[in-house]
């Protein structure tokens, strides 16, 4: 290969690097958000209760499409 075309490889990689180091430093600081409002949202008034009904509309939904399927 030419030189020019590996020094263009090599500037290509190098680019390539930064963007997926960013992307990984991204996806860190939203886990920790999406973790923190988690946490944030465990301490409302109301969460047990919420949790409950949505579990229970979740056993109706699951009871639904497996009384589509027969």
């Amino acid at each position: 290969m030419k030189e020019q075309t590996l020094v263009e490889m090599k500037n290509k990689i190098e680019a390539l690097v930064r963007v997926l180091q960013q992307i990984m430093h991204e996806q860190q600081h939203l886990t920790t958000l999406a973790s923190g409002t988690f946490e944030t949202i465990k301490l409302m008034p109301g969460y047990d209760e919420a949790i409950k009904k949505m579990t229970e509309r979740a056993m109706e939904e699951k009871e639904k499409q497996l009384d589509i399927k027969e």
